[in-house]
């Protein structure tokens, strides 16, 4: 399973943001490093999804060094994620939710890093965990 970098990135008066460079607009967020590193994991498993439900090709990992020549990222700290190894292929849906819902769950979920399948996917798993 290849690993790729993630970057964690604190502002002050913000939740600690994780980037992966391979992968440009893939981004999430925690309000700890704990749960940033949770969310890493699972943002770069959705954004792979994503890209091979699309039939993308996925990048080679960049190395560290490369990484860390590039300004931007001189003051993140970088971790490893491993990708997950794909489990049944993804079955598509279809679902009906009023325009003002599916408007509110994709400004959510672009906020935080999703798609909004990932979200949809993410909330109903949450949902079932809580009533277990």
């Amino acid at each position: 399973m290849p690993s790729y970098i993630a970057l964690i990135h604190k502002d002050p008066n913000s939740d600690y943001g994780v980037s992966f460079p391979d992968f440009p607009g893939c981004v999430t967020a925690g309000s700890s490093i704990d749960e940033a590193k949770d969310m890493a994991q699972e943002a770069l498993a959705l954004h792979i999804e994503g890209l091979v439900e699309e039939g993308e090709a996925l990048p080679e990992p960049s190395s560290l060094e490369a990484i860390m020549t590039e300004a931007a990222n001189r003051d993140a700290v970088a971790f490893l994620v491993t990708v997950p190894e794909r489990q049944a292929p993804p079955v598509r849906v279809n679902i009906t939710v009023s325009a003002a819902d599916l408007r509110e769950i994709d400004a959510y979920a672009e906020a935080h890093g999703y798609s909004r399948s990932g979200f949809l996917v993410k909330a109903a798993k949450e949902k079932i965990h809580r009533a277990a």
